[in-house]
């Protein structure tokens, strides 16, 4: 498949991707940059909740976002990650508490209760939890108010969302940990695949799929037949190997890999790269906002569309030049505005961010520059 094809294929799955050139350099760049519902909007309710996506589909969200993980019974569900001991309920549990374990996931070590220890039904028993209450009280009001879903009522959910608003709603899920899940006997990209062509919704809305490994993605560009409407992100962090090659010794960065050459390599089988925002702007010794590293304009010359995570509204997460006299963790929308303004000068066409609402009004006030 050609670049300019699955530019074309993503225009007709019902937002706005098409490509321009800038100076006369072949390019691809998107004309309008999206919007992506991080764990739906969850600077205001437990993420991964229905009500977390209500609030993003509200705010005007382009994509909501899906994190996928597998149930013991080999059910997709919607959790950040398999751990889910800081936002769910497990530990009030009593009857789950031999549960709690160790194990290394992806070369870390992590204790707590893990999805895959439980059947679908077990899951549905708990209840969703604001995994930062001390940065997000309000969201935090909201515990033990949800169920953990699957990515079937998830999609359903959205379905009844687009059209009540009478608007395509894209999604973008994330396959987690996917090594993990093959080598415990639960691979995930299977029962995606399957999950999304049984699904009218899922099998025609617009839908980007990531992943921060690669041969997923590889595997998922050769199995897409009959699903136009679906394109590829790879995630990457740059001081990190991809995971599912750390496992088979090839300890190389997303730095290292992020050549020419492994530009190229990522176009031939996805239309995004998603690097983390300071890999893109990074900030100095002072905390303020640097210069571009000129990974944005590479990716473009590449063939491939550039998103990058996450944009959150609190002063914490904001850089120094641009945040108020409020405390840490208060929120600063104009601060967060400001900040993804500044990336979307950079060239950015896509972008993740915990407060829908914030991000909307950063794209819906700022027009691109001719560069």
């Amino acid at each position: 498949m050609t670049r300019r094809e699955m530019i074309e294929r993503a225009a007709m799955a019902g937002v706005a991707l098409s490509a321009s050139a800038a100076q006369g350099a072949a390019t691809t760049q998107l004309a309008r940059p999206l919007v992506l519902g991080h764990r739906g909007s969850c600077a205001q309710y437990p993420e991964h909740t229905l009500a977390s996506y209500a609030e993003a589909i509200a705010a005007g969200a382009d994509f909501i976002e899906p994190d996928l993980v597998s149930t013991r019974d080999g059910v997709l569900v919607v959790r950040h990650e398999n751990l889910m001991t800081d936002d769910t309920d497990v530990a009030d549990h009593p009857e789950f508490a031999s549960r709690k374990r160790t194990q290394v996931i992806d070369g870390e070590t992590m204790t707590g209760w893990f999805t895959e220890d439980f059947t679908l039904a077990e899951l549905k028993t708990l209840r969703a939890r604001e995994p930062l209450p001390a940065l997000r009280p309000e969201s935090a009001k909201f515990n033990d108010r949800f169920q953990i879903v699957t990515f079937e009522e998830m999609a359903d959910f959205i379905a009844a969302e687009a059209a009540r608003a009478g608007r395509p709603i894209g999604v973008i899920p994330e396959l987690k940990h996917g090594a993990h899940f093959e080598a415990i006997g639960l691979p995930l990209e299977e029962r995606f695949l399957a999950t999304v062509r049984a699904s009218r919704y899922l099998s025609t809305a617009p839908m980007i799929v990531q992943s921060f490994e690669i041969a997923n993605l590889k595997w998922l560009r050769a199995n897409l037949k009959g699903l136009p409407n679906v394109r590829l992100m790879q995630l990457t962090e740059n001081d990190v190997p991809p995971a599912d090659r750390a496992v088979k010794g090839d300890k190389r960065t997303w730095g290292e890999l992020l050549t020419p050459a492994g530009l190229a390599e990522i176009a031939s089988y996805a239309e995004f790269i998603a690097p983390y925002r300071l890999d893109l702007i990074p900030v100095g010794k002072d905390g303020r906002l640097g210069q571009p590293t000129g990974l944005i304009q590479a990716a473009h010359q590449a063939g491939l569309l550039v998103g990058t995570w996450t944009f959150r509204p609190e002063n914490k997460y904001i850089p120094a030049n641009l945040r108020n006299k409020d405390a840490e963790l208060a929120r600063n929308p104009a601060g967060a505005i400001a900040d993804i303004r500044t990336h979307l000068d950079a060239g950015l066409d896509a972008f993740f961010t915990d407060d829908v609402a914030v991000g909307r009004a950063a794209v819906d006030g700022w027009r691109r520059r001719a560069r």
